[in-house]
């Protein structure tokens, strides 16, 4: 990358730290499971509402934050998010009952559904066609190594053996990213495509300057024309004409959370404890996980520009089915124990070079400017809508059964592979303007 060009990757890893905080809150509650179920007497289903209120929370911040993104802008947002997970870690570690440790952890939610749709949308909006793919995906790359540190966290301050008050600083050390994130977020521009839907054309010609854009006067002109076309055309997410783009979005994150990745993120210690392992040996086996996932999404990021988005998701479903299918059989006979481990990581590998690099860049790219926020809040909702269902149904299904979840990832992964043949475009180094042309169909 040239100066500049280093620019807006400084700018996208500043905004992608919002992903880094949505990775951490979704894998540390992982280490405190066992803790809350017993510290305030849960049953399974409790569990599972424990886990899953976050992701209730997610779910809200995906329908209300589109509005304030589009009127504020997408930097003030983000700026609100850092708040929120600022006050979600601290009210976790000072929680005085179970109701009030449900509602910090809701809040939290709240951030990790906002930043969801603001992040990878802020980021593609800012970054050229060249190289959007792998500036997107800083912010995948941040939450897993946000879940990398989570399990890490869990495992350092497992080490003091803090007793009863283990799980609040567990939770409570999220507080200090959460503020770093807050003060960085005012070194970074407002999008030049906001600017330009708001008037302010002479700024959002400085910041295409400052990321290195070449191209300044065509991505200008195609930027105008795409938002004059809007406003004459009154666009309507919910149109004939956008059927295609929402069919993208909604399946990708559907497949992206029926591949199971989120029941093995927050229950992953409990998983290994339904298969004989220790607390010790638990808390090890996740930081590999972690380990695993950073290191095949870092991988993915290197050649998602080259190879695909398309190539990736086809590769990752024959990957992640397979592995699947032997954690199935495991719980099913029972024995094996040993693969667990092995499996778990291979099946973490294919997803975080498929799925976990490619969601959040695609649904960022096949929506038009015009309702680009609404088109990401409606991927993030259905994501996050799909995640609580599954991270509360799990504990309940898999106690009783096994490894009939595990066989319902598997077969999901199949017919991921299927719609991705022969439904999904490629959207590599193509502009978003160009983007819009090919998948609206008039």
């Amino acid at each position: 990358m040239r100066k500049r060009s280093y620019q807006v990757f400084i700018i996208a890893l500043i905004a992608a730290l919002g992903g880094f905080l949505f990775g951490f809150d979704t894998a540390v509650i992982a280490g405190t499971t066992a803790d809350l179920e017993r510290i305030f007497s849960l049953d399974k289903a409790g569990l599972g509402f424990t886990v899953a209120i976050a992701l209730i929370g997610t779910i809200v911040g995906t329908l209300i934050v589109g509005k304030p993104a589009d009127l504020y802008g997408r930097k003030k947002v983000l700026i609100v998010t850092a708040v929120l997970y600022t006050i979600s870690a601290f009210g976790c570690a000072f929680s005085f009952s179970w109701e009030t440790l449900l509602f910090a952890r809701f809040l939290g939610g709240i951030g990790v559904g906002v930043v969801s749709v603001v992040g990878p949308m802020y980021i593609a909006e800012i970054a050229p066609a060249a190289y959007r793919g792998r500036l997107v995906g800083l912010f995948q790359f941040n939450v897993v190594f946000g879940i990398l540190m989570a399990y890490l966290s869990n495992y350092i301050v497992g080490q003091f053996d803090l007793g009863d008050v283990e799980w609040r600083w567990k939770l409570g050390v999220q507080a200090l990213p959460s503020i770093i994130f807050f003060f960085a977020l005012f070194f970074i521009p407002r999008s030049p495509r906001w600017l330009m839907k708001m008037g302010f054309t002479e700024e959002a010609r400085a910041v295409l300057i400052r990321v290195g854009e070449e191209r300044i006067d065509e991505v200008m002109n195609d930027i105008q024309e795409s938002l004059d076309a809007a406003k004459h055309s009154g666009d309507r997410l919910f149109s004939k004409k956008f059927s295609f783009p929402i069919f993208l979005a909604v399946s990708i994150a559907i497949f992206n959370q029926f591949s199971g990745i989120n029941a093995l993120l927050y229950y992953l210690n409990n998983i290994f404890a339904q298969a004989g392992f220790d607390k010790v040996s638990g808390d090890l086996q996740s930081v590999a996980v972690g380990a695993t996932n950073l290191l095949f999404t870092m991988i993915a990021m290197s050649i998602i520009d080259k190879v695909g988005r398309k190539t990736l998701l086809l590769v990752g479903s024959v990957g992640t089915a397979v592995c699947m299918a032997g954690v199935s059989l495991i719980f099913f006979t029972n024995s094996y124990q040993y693969l667990l481990v092995y499996l778990l990581v291979g099946y973490i590998a294919f997803f975080g070079f498929s799925q976990g690099a490619v969601i959040w860049v695609y649904i960022s790219e096949v929506f038009p400017n015009s309702v680009r926020s609404k088109g990401q809040a409606l991927g993030s909702f259905t994501h996050w809508a799909m995640a609580a269902i599954v991270s509360w149904s799990f504990p309940v299904i898999a106690a009783k059964s096994g490894g009939v979840p595990f066989v319902f990832f598997g077969v999901m992964m199949i017919v991921q592979f299927f719609v991705v043949l022969f439904f999904y475009p490629e959207t590599k180094g193509k502009s978003l303007e160009q983007l819009q042309k090919e998948l609206i169909k008039e």
